[in-house]
């Protein structure tokens, strides 16, 4: 196979996105736009990937440098249009040889198997290989003119067309792939002579059909191309990929009796067998494997549910919360970065972070692990078959042993041994008849 590169445009300001976040940083399913374009040249086979970004966006560069590297990124300074920015990718691929695509950041509905038809094409002869597809609307896009033998002669823009060319509804989603060596020779010969004054990458088709190259369209879906340009486009965007991923575990034999309401993230991972109520919304790197109960109103992120765990409803797992199987995590309980073992329950009102609780433990309503101390956080760990009364506060470092137990409204700040009781309260003391004489004090005062 012919060795792959990509380069991946993300130099626009994004102005209509309104927001201080550069748009390719906003975020689709739990994850950038540009990583979800980063991750489709992946899935492409693209060995090397160069981003292209705009000197107004620094934060852009910076998240590029993260994953790929400091030689992923190339700047384009001014900018000047499309084909100006895809040379500016010049230098980092000058020792690169094979085919490269290009695509865009602010369309992160583009997968792998909407782009590899244009590697097909390579394959079988032809020298330029754009992906188009049918608009229902063609308004503003380019049309692709297409003779009837196939090949693909020009794109028109827009603003370029007359009716004639404006009825087409063949339309440039503006991927397209070629040789390194050629793509680079077509953009040197583009010029800014249009309407804009800019440098149009679309140009480099008619350059191509004028040398008497091969140049062939191939077609995607079009909501695979839709770009994102403004906070109604991504809203939209993330319907349509919430929509599909639903679709696709509700096919993998996940029960949700109200999909329509459940969001999942990029990279969530449900098994078959698991049930999600209604409401339910996931952040990223949450698991959850078979048999499992995710009930309604209930927020996860960061967190392993085991098989034939109960969470919810209205629960909150945070990053490290790991729950074991058959184990149970009620209504309005918070757990962060603790283990909870197997058939362990904490069934209300609990807050549960920094440490373990062992197999089989419970833990009462009310139950707080008091995990901060203003500067630093320290563990708790409850032991297997372990019994904390409602309302307990358990101030770390602290560990209560197994099957011991904690005594109702107890403030736990040493650690307790096996089997043993803890008990950390004040003595009640009852006194005769005072609420009877506080009542008639405030009532007569009232009186008054």
């Amino acid at each position: 196979m012919t060795a792959r590169a990509a380069v991946i445009l993300a130099a626009g300001q994004g102005t209509r996105m309104r927001s201080p976040t550069p748009k390719v940083l906003h975020l689709l399913a739990g994850r950038t736009l540009l990583d979800h374009a980063i991750d489709a040249a992946q899935a492409m086979g693209c060995e090397k990937i160069v981003v292209v970004v705009g000197i107004h966006s620094p934060a852009v560069g910076e998240n590029v440098k993260k994953r790929l590297g400091a030689e992923a990124v190339a700047i384009q300074d001014p900018p000047l249009g499309t084909a100006h920015a895809v040379l500016a990718a010049k230098t980092a691929l000058a020792g690169f040889d094979g085919d490269v695509v290009v695509t865009y950041a602010d369309c992160p509905l583009l997968r792998a198997p909407a782009v590899l038809p244009l590697f097909d094409l390579r394959e079988t002869g032809a020298d330029l290989a754009v992906l188009g597809f049918v608009a229902r609307d063609p308004g503003d896009y380019g049309r692709l003119i297409i003779d009837p033998q196939g090949t693909l002669l020009r794109i028109v823009e827009a603003k370029e067309a007359d009716a004639n060319v404006l009825a087409i509804k063949y339309c440039n989603s503006g991927v397209l792939a070629a040789d390194r060596a050629l793509l680079f020779d077509l953009l040197s010969q583009v010029t800014n002579e249009n309407s804009k004054g800019e440098y149009y990458l679309t140009d480099i088709v008619g350059l191509a059909h004028g040398r008497d190259l091969h140049t062939r369209a191939a077609m995607a879906p079009e909501l695979a191309v839709q770009g994102v340009n403004s906070q109604a486009e991504l809203a939209a965007a993330e319907a349509i990929w919430q929509g599909s991923r639903r679709r696709d575990a509700l096919d993998a034999g996940v029960a949700m009796s109200a999909p329509q309401t459940v969001f999942l993230c990029w990279d969530t991972k449900i098994s078959a067998g698991v049930t999600l109520e209604p409401n339910v919304v996931f952040g990223p790197g949450v698991t959850v494997e078979a048999g499992a109960q995710i009930r309604a109103f209930s927020h996860l992120e960061g967190a392993h549910v085991r098989e034939g765990a109960i969470i919810g409803p209205y629960a909150r797992l945070r990053p490290g919360a790991d729950i074991g199987a058959g184990a149970h995590i009620g209504n309005f309980v918070e757990v962060k970065k603790v283990k909870i073992g197997t058939g362990a329950k904490a069934n209300h009102l609990s807050y549960l972070g920094d440490g373990s609780v062992g197999a089989g433990a419970n833990i009462g309503a009310g139950t707080i692990f008091c995990n901060y101390d203003g500067f630093e956080k320290f563990d708790t760990h409850v032991g297997e078959g372990a019994f904390i009364g409602s309302n307990s506060l358990l101030v770390a470092p602290v560990s209560v042993g197994d099957r011991a137990m904690t005594g109702t409204g107890s403030v736990i700040t040493k650690d307790v041994e096996a089997d043993a009781l803890a008990l950390g309260r004040a003595a009640q003391l009852n006194k005769p008849g005072w609420a009877k004489a506080f009542r008639a004090g405030k009532e007569a005062k009232k009186a008054e």
